[in-house]
């Protein structure tokens, strides 16, 4: 048995049509079709859908539970505290990248080029950073 949906506006259930399965999409996952019961006499029917008969809805079960715990992992304290220190890092890199090491434009065309020139600044980011780490090791022993 397939649930019912009722419309945020109205108070008008939406119904189970029918399932197919997502084009393309090597999971396996279906998505469901829901129609309203009635939109002809709807005073929200402009606002609601520009179609000539009733309002179909497309819902993907998996997609929405996915939704929700991305959602719910990033509200939480854990959530809030890695995105802070993400936005920190990625935040400094590319400034020491930009400013420090004077890169401001590329200088390659062509998307594997362009994924080449990116990966070369970024190992040799990480190497001076690792030189770096090691120089101080060696200043505190």
């Amino acid at each position: 048995m397939k649930m019912v949906i009722w419309c945020v506006l109205t108070t008008r259930k939406f119904h189970y049509v029918y399932s197919r399965p997502i084009k393309g999409n090597k999971y396996g996952r279906t998505e469901e079709f829901y129609q309203c019961e009635e939109c002809a006499n709807c005073s929200h029917k402009e606002k609601c859908c520009k179609c000539k008969g009733n309002r179909i809805v497309r819902i993907n079960e998996e997609l929405t539970a996915f939704h929700k715990e991305v959602l719910n992992n990033l509200n939480c304290i854990h959530g809030a505290l890695l995105r802070m220190n993400r936005s920190i890092q990625s935040e400094g890199a590319n400034g020491i990248i930009k400013w420090n090491r004077s890169y401001t434009r590329a200088r390659r065309r062509g998307l594997n080029a362009m994924n080449l020139e990116i990966a070369m600044i970024c190992c040799g980011f990480n190497l001076h950073k690792f030189h770096l780490k090691k120089i101080a090791i060696r200043k505190a022993a």
